[in-house]
């Protein structure tokens, strides 16, 4: 077999092994939004549904881990490609950590519908989803960083992750507000500042997997350091 077949076929495993790591991206993306739209609309259905698609999710991780480490074995790859595959089982992690913030999130909105919420408590509901809907953004623009092995997309990313540190801030604020005028709210915002911070945990999945695009382009490790020194490093 000539070295040329042989690049071809790591080539279409490479590419193949990056396609389910997307299907796999999608698949968690609308977990989460279809978690945090189950506590919105109160929706037990739906809740149920977010948590079995968790089964899902964990079996994709295992499958393409599996892969991985079969093309490690076969191939031997180096440089970048070793830091692909690498990547991949950094980025396949976080998908399946970003699975279990919304089967969290799930399961909370199961319980809050059979306790009940307090009238008062369904106000923050618009600013849990307006969160939401920035750590999805996030997640959807790292994974598209990912596709395109786009560095100034990952950098994008990071420059907006303290967009969502803010908004749980603010919503945590509100909930300590609430409690301290209401103990009948105490339980039910307690529940729901956990939600916002699973929604925030998204967000910091949505960042890691930027990072590691950035590795995987630049071979440069950018972690912990913020996004105006990350600009400077891949330049």
């Amino acid at each position: 077999m000539t070295d040329k077949h042989l690049s071809t076929q790591f080539d279409a495993e490479l590419s193949g092994i990056s396609t389910r790591v997307l299907e796999m991206g999608g698949l968690v993306e609308a977990q989460v939004a279809q978690a945090v739209q189950a506590l919105v609309t109160f929706s037990g259905e739906m809740a149920i549904e977010v948590v079995r698609t968790e089964e899902k999710v964990n079996a994709m991780e295992v499958e393409i881990d599996r892969e991985l480490s079969t093309i490690i074995a076969r191939r031997q790859p180096t440089a970048r490609d070793l830091r692909l595959l690498i990547a991949i089982s950094k980025t396949i992690a976080n998908l399946e950590r970003v699975g279990d913030e919304a089967a969290r999130v799930a399961r909370t909105a199961q319980r809050l519908i059979e306790g009940g919420v307090p009238t008062r408590l369904r106000l923050p509901m618009t600013d849990l989803s307006f969160e939401a809907d920035l750590a999805t953004a996030q997640l959807r623009k790292a994974l598209d960083a990912f596709a395109r092995l786009d560095v100034e997309r990952a950098v994008e990313v990071l420059k907006h992750d303290d967009q969502i540190d803010k908004e749980f801030e603010g919503l945590l604020r509100k909930l300590i507000t609430y409690m301290m005028e209401d103990p009948r709210t105490i339980s039910s915002s307690i529940d729901l500042v956990f939600v916002a911070k699973a929604i925030e945990r998204v967000g910091d999945h949505a960042k890691n997997l930027a990072e590691v695009v950035i590795y995987v382009v630049k071979g440069t490790d950018v972690r912990h350091n913020p996004p105006e020194a990350v600009e400077v490093m891949v330049k």
